[in-house]
């Protein structure tokens, strides 16, 4: 007996094809399975801590460099860290800032002993732009926020001169 072929699979067939192999539903079946993949498991959501994987998979916390007010600034966010675990430092015009997190946390219940260490730390460093006053950096830190304030000299805050374009 001669066997049937069938026929390939349209768009508009209502049937969802075995395994799902149209293109677009891989790609989403493959996004679906990597969040639960990646998701804490034996953790609680309150437990889950994203500075620990931020620094695991960058290694550095990230920084806003901006311009404003006469003055550039830097901040950096860096949850569950004080100002005691982080220093900044200025050496050959060159900012650094580089911090240090350590963590210890254990728990007992009744059949149940969990003991977690993580240690983690971090540097980056910034060549301070030309018409900074090097002098009068300062720095704060509250509720996990560096905040790094480079002012500019006087000589680097004048107007800025428009230079006319002549046509030829």
């Amino acid at each position: 007996m001669a066997e049937r072929s069938k026929p390939p699979a349209s768009r508009e067939s209502t049937q969802t094809p075995a395994g799902f192999d149209w293109p677009p539903f891989e790609s989403f079946r493959r996004q679906f399975d990597r969040m639960f993949d990646e998701f804490p498991s034996r953790r609680s959501l309150a437990d889950f801590q994203p500075f620990e994987r931020m620094m695991a998979q960058q290694g550095n916390p990230p920084v806003d460099f901006v311009e404003k007010n006469g003055a550039y600034e830097i901040t950096a966010e860096l949850p569950g860290l004080d100002e005691t675990s982080v220093d900044v430092k200025l050496a050959n015009g060159v900012l650094s800032i580089s911090g240090e997190k350590t963590e210890e946390k254990e728990e007992k219940k009744e059949g149940y002993y969990c003991s977690e260490r993580r240690y983690g730390s971090f540097r980056r460093a910034f060549r301070v732009p030309e018409g900074v006053d090097q002098d009068k950096i300062t720095a704060d830190f509250e509720k996990g926020v560096l905040r790094i304030k480079l002012p500019k000299t006087p000589e680097s805050k004048k107007e800025e001169k428009k230079i006319e374009i002549a046509a030829k």
